[in-house]
């Protein structure tokens, strides 16, 4: 019969008393083994990459409204009637005529009285900046 070895006792058959190469304590008054809390470390993680990834959304979609609108502001001037070329760096103004055909003008809105739409300034990308 084999002789039984105390519960304490690190015997192993291949390596005998190996408990002072062993990764993890082995007797009474080495430290806990605990498993560290990953779930609570994921949902911070989780929760700050959000944030993040809502932010980043959020900015995005305001370039995109804000290029909306100018692509719209650009599309509405560029349809409307003048006969002249614009000048880069000058202020215009739209306005809308009695028969709901718009027009730029050079006459600013205190001027005359037509329904005023924006004015606008061309830069020199040729595109309209709405400045009011």
């Amino acid at each position: 019969m084999e002789s039984k070895k105390p519960d304490n006792i690190v015997y192993s058959e291949i390596e005998g008393y190996n408990a002072n190469v062993l990764p993890y304590g082995t007797s009474v008054g080495a430290p806990v083994i605990r498993v560290d809390d990953l779930v609570s470390w994921k949902s911070r993680g989780i929760t700050t990459v959000n944030k993040e990834f809502k932010s980043k959304f959020d900015e995005l979609k305001a370039q995109y409204q804000s290029l909306i609108e100018e692509f719209e502001w650009n599309e509405l001037v560029y349809s409307s009637k003048f006969s002249f070329e614009p000048v880069i760096g000058e202020v215009y103004h739209l306005y809308r005529s009695n028969d709901g055909t718009d027009f730029l003008s050079l006459i600013g809105p205190e001027e005359w009285n037509k329904e005023h739409i924006g004015t606008f300034k061309l830069n020199s990308d040729k595109k309209w900046i709405h400045l009011s």
